[in-house]
């Protein structure tokens, strides 16, 4: 169940914080908003690759949890806000409430 929970949470991380980042177009946008964009989707892309290179659900668990207190993740969070565009804060109620139900913890 490991492998399937890691994977499950995975998936809910990049559908609901990462996607909506880097389907989110510049058109419309003022000069420094397009430049803040393309900061956040640079971002999101990394952040998407390295959950992808955890090897566990735990693993997963553990550094979202520190991505919530990062300095450089508070950073392009405020960013992101700015733009309206969603953040990992934003889905942190859902993501705690679904790491126990697959009997994963971050320790």
């Amino acid at each position: 169940m490991a492998s399937g929970a890691k994977k499950q949470l995975l998936d809910f991380v990049i559908e609901r914080a990462f996607e909506p980042v880097m389907k989110a177009k510049p058109d419309g946008r003022f000069d420094g908003e397009r430049k803040k964009l393309e900061h956040v989707q640079t971002a999101a892309r990394s952040e998407i690759g390295r959950y992808r290179r955890y090897r566990s659900a735990s693993e997963l668990v553990l550094n979202f949890e520190r991505d919530l207190t990062s300095a450089a993740a508070k950073k392009v969070d405020a960013e992101s806000r700015a733009l309206r565009l969603p953040t990992i804060e934003d889905v942190r109620d859902e993501f705690e409430a679904k790491a126990p139900a697959l009997e994963v913890g971050g320790s």
